[in-house]
């Protein structure tokens, strides 16, 4: 049989718009153990011909679709069989095992790491894609990814720790050894199919040292959690009044910043004075009743048309990132007009203060979400605590407002 034409194609498109018969093209002469074919079908509303790669095994036929025809043109479908498909068949390798063969490249693995990140819910995948594309380019966005070497992620990591942001270059090493790490285990997963093949036989930023871990232990006593949320209440500047609002909530409740950030409307049950959330940061359900004090603060927030309780003043399309919440605390703490905080801190102020309150450190650790490791919890009990919770929530509120019903002292600023 002779090689394909574009002629010969159109003509067949055409003789199928009329007869409603499906006609499969060959390209090439002989049969052979596999080759290029063009299979044009009619449909309801139009005439589809898909490019796809066959192959006789055993004694059956089988087929893998990889194009369509005319957006993969003759000449085109021609070099992806060649590459991807040709030499696998003529090895006896099954067809359905076969497909791109090119190596990939540190884009590829970069995007297809996102993809992963995307794919299973993470709210982190905007920040690393974006960190990601910035170090694509020095390291060489074209370049094999297994092409790259321990050496090249340390230059390019320590003239960011040599300027003294020593987090932000911890940050890149974490990136990269992540999609590295996503690249290595993702051409031998069996439940998905990675478009490209890396052949890494190693992780290149695996050996290069973190940032030593200095953990905290700040936390507002009482005199500065009054002068903190009377200042969000009347702020001396001009500031956003959803991201007040939003840090008192943080005040309040005690929850992780990125779960209060991206509240909607649909997560607030306000007969009940619950917040719902589907999914946190440890993969878990979570539900709180929150305190008189938070549920007046929320009923007097109007969501806005998108859902949202606390807006970006940027895009009303989204939240509040948690990332402008840490730089609005920071730009008030270098005036010297609230107390040097953090948004972390103030989850370890609500955890401390709660415990002078009264609340057990078991019903704090369930109100915060925070996992429980014994083998019970993990894996036996099922029970909400929700009565329990709503009891510690009432004490919680009580010993706030003695909090805020004192005379803030005078700020040393």
């Amino acid at each position: 049989m002779p090689s394909l034409t574009d002629g010969a194609i159109r003509r067949a498109i055409k003789e199928v718009e009329v007869s409603q018969k499906p006609i499969a093209l060959a390209d090439g002469e002989g049969h052979g153990t596999g080759r290029l074919i063009l299979v044009i079908r009619p449909m309801p509303t139009r005439v589809t011909a898909d490019w796809m790669a066959q192959q006789w095994r055993d004694g059956g036929r089988s087929r893998k679709k990889f194009g369509a025809y005319p957006s993969m043109g003759l000449s085109r479908a021609r070099e992806i069989y060649e590459r991807d498909f040709a030499d696998g068949i003529q090895k006896g390798r099954s067809i359905k095992t076969l497909g791109d063969s090119r190596t990939g490249t540190v884009g590829d693995l970069f995007e297809g790491y996102v993809a992963h990140l995307k794919a299973s819910g993470k709210k982190s995948w905007r920040e690393t894609e974006k960190g990601l594309n910035k170090i694509a380019g020095p390291l060489g966005r074209d370049r094999a990814a297994r092409d790259i070497e321990p050496q090249e992620i340390v230059d390019l990591i320590r003239p960011i720790y040599e300027r003294g942001t020593r987090s932000m270059a911890d940050h890149v090493r974490g990136y990269i050894r992540s999609a590295f790490s996503w690249g290595l285990k993702s051409e031998h997963d069996y439940r998905s199919t990675a478009p490209r093949r890396f052949g890494l036989v190693l992780n290149p930023a695996a050996g290069i040292p973190t940032e030593p871990y200095v953990p905290s232990n700040r936390w507002l006593d009482e005199d500065e959690f009054l002068r903190l949320y009377r200042w969000l209440e009347c702020p001396d500047t001009p500031v956003h009044p959803p991201y007040t609002r939003a840090v008192r909530l943080l005040m309040l409740t005690g929850q992780r910043v990125e779960e209060i950030a991206r509240l909607h409307v649909d997560q607030w049950d306000a007969k009940e004075r619950i917040i719902d959330w589907s999914t946190t940061k440890n993969g878990k359900p979570h539900a709180i009743p929150i305190p008189d004090l938070a549920a007046e603060l929320l009923e007097s927030i109007r969501p806005n048309a998108y859902g949202w309780f606390f807006p970006s003043a940027h895009d009303p399309r989204r939240p509040v990132s948690h990332a402008t919440l840490y730089a609005f605390m920071w730009r008030q703490r270098g005036r010297g007009v609230i107390p040097v905080v953090t948004n972390r801190d103030l989850r370890r102020t609500w955890k401390t203060l709660a415990g002078k309150a009264g609340l057990s450190k078991e019903i704090r650790d369930r109100i915060q979400n925070h996992t429980l490791q014994d083998i019970s919890s993990k894996a036996y009990d099922r029970w909400n605590y929700m009565p329990e919770k709503r009891a510690a929530m009432k004490k919680w509120n009580t010993f706030v407002r003695g909090v805020l019903s004192r005379r803030p002292l005078r700020s040393a600023a």
